[in-house]
């Protein structure tokens, strides 16, 4: 496997997790072991499965770990709705992240697909 930070969807989502946490800096100090929480860690999950499945011997242990990833894409989209529905976090802010979310969701989409094709 090659090197995890020369992965590109990888170095996406490590800024998207820096934008996760100044977001986040706004919400409700009530919310610290809540939302703030839930979200902070699955966007830090992104990354950090990509870079540990990396370091997996075969690509089908990589894999499961990129569906991890994945997986933690799908439960950050939804807190973000949630953080909007309650106004957390304004449409604006809202659609930026979303949106980077969706192009990091598509690059590991085609990275899995890349990889299976290729076993």
């Amino acid at each position: 496997m090659s090197h995890f930070r020369k992965i590109l969807v990888w170095q996406k989502s490590m800024s998207l997790v820096s934008k996760i946490y100044k977001a986040t800096r706004t919400f409700p100090k009530e919310e610290i072991f809540g939302l703030t929480s839930q979200i902070r860690r699955s966007s830090v999950s992104i990354p950090s499965n990509i870079a540990e499945g990396s370091g997996r011997e075969s690509s089908k242990d990589f894999l499961r770990f990129l569906y991890i990833s994945l997986g933690s894409i799908f439960e950050m989209q939804t807190q973000l709705e949630i953080a909007k529905n309650i106004i957390y976090i304004n449409e604006e802010e809202f659609n930026l992240l979303y949106e980077d979310s969706r192009e990091i969701e598509r690059m590991l989409a085609s990275l899995i697909k890349k990889i299976k094709d290729n076993n």
